[in-house]
């Protein structure tokens, strides 16, 4: 997460140092935005104390897959997985607190351990024992923190370029060192230039970056509250060692990982395996960060074939 906060902090000041004016965005009118991105199966419902903005299809009595996105983004990215998945699954995903249209967490706590507890009550509340759970970045790293702090409620787990190892400048432990003061200006100032450049970086696969594509990301950063509770979640943000935690994890792991990755390199995988007790590895050729929006048929087959090997649920 912090190559992506250095990211943006870098060409917000590009942005504004070149432009010599200041760009204000005002945050979206919350029904016109629900409007235009939770048609159904959109859902919104009081979990643990947040109106979570979920989406549950499938059958009922089939296997759940519970879906993770990552920092940045929404349930919108798994659509098309959604759409590939949901004959034989029970496919729910849901924006986390502080992303999309879930929008603020009202107790103002974005830790790891608020995350894992919001999706234990969420499960508890569309009954849910176990689920298959896949996390990808940001979301990879709440998935196997999770499925250690919950072990009866995870029957297999997926880590796509899953985040969580310290790196240069950021140790176990500690708060950000610093938040540079242009990444301070996030609340106010939210330019669609700068961000569909930040996203150039997540996409391997030609002509997946669409106007579409950023357009949506744009409205869910510009939706009520979300870019203050974006920065609150970067400053509350402390990396544990995950060895540790992650030699706890009983389940079958897959880890699916873009060959072309720029955000976490595929090199990263690495680090899980040698951690992990029981792990396989798909690297997908000529892919980027987002598998499931860049390659969602290849991406859903390896899913698939990873959640045949015993029933997920």
């Amino acid at each position: 997460m912090r190559r992506w906060v250095t990211i943006f902090a870098v060409m917000l000041g590009l942005i504004l140092l070149a432009g010599g004016i200041w760009l204000h965005n005002p945050d979206l009118p919350r029904d016109a935005v629900e409007r235009r991105y939770a048609p159904p199966p959109s859902q919104f419902l009081e979990v643990a104390g947040v109106r979570l903005h979920i989406r549950d299809t499938g059958p009922r009595d089939g296997p759940a897959v519970l879906l993770i996105h990552g920092f940045g983004s929404s349930l919108h990215t798994w659509e098309a997985w959604t759409a590939l998945l949901q004959d034989r699954f029970r496919i729910v995903s849901l924006d986390l607190p502080g992303f999309g249209l879930t929008g603020p967490d009202p107790t103002g706590d974005y830790t790891d351990e608020r995350s894992i507890a919001v999706l234990a009550a969420l499960m508890d509340r569309l009954g849910i024992a176990r689920a298959a759970v896949v996390g990808s970045s940001m979301g990879g790293r709440i998935a196997w923190r999770f499925a250690a702090a919950q072990p009866s409620r995870v029957s297999k787990l997926v880590l796509m370029a899953p985040d969580g190892f310290a790196s240069p400048g950021r140790g176990y432990g500690d708060a950000p060192e610093s938040v540079p003061w242009l990444m301070r200006l996030l609340p106010y100032t939210a330019p669609k230039p700068l961000l569909r450049s930040t996203m150039r970086n997540a996409y391997a696969v030609p002509g997946a970056l669409t106007d579409e594509t950023v357009d949506r990301y744009h409205a869910m950063l510009l939706a009520p509250g979300v870019r203050r509770a974006i920065l609150d979640r970067v400053l509350q943000t402390r990396l544990v060692p995950p060895e540790p935690i992650l030699a706890t994890i009983r389940v079958p792991v897959l880890l699916l990982w873009g060959e072309q990755d720029g955000a976490v390199p595929v090199s990263h995988a690495a680090d899980y395996e040698a951690a992990l007790p029981d792990v396989r590895t798909v690297i997908l050729p000529g892919i980027g960060h987002v598998p499931m929006e860049e390659a969602p048929e290849a991406s859903a087959r390896a899913l698939r074939a990873f959640l045949a090997d015993a029933p997920a649920g």
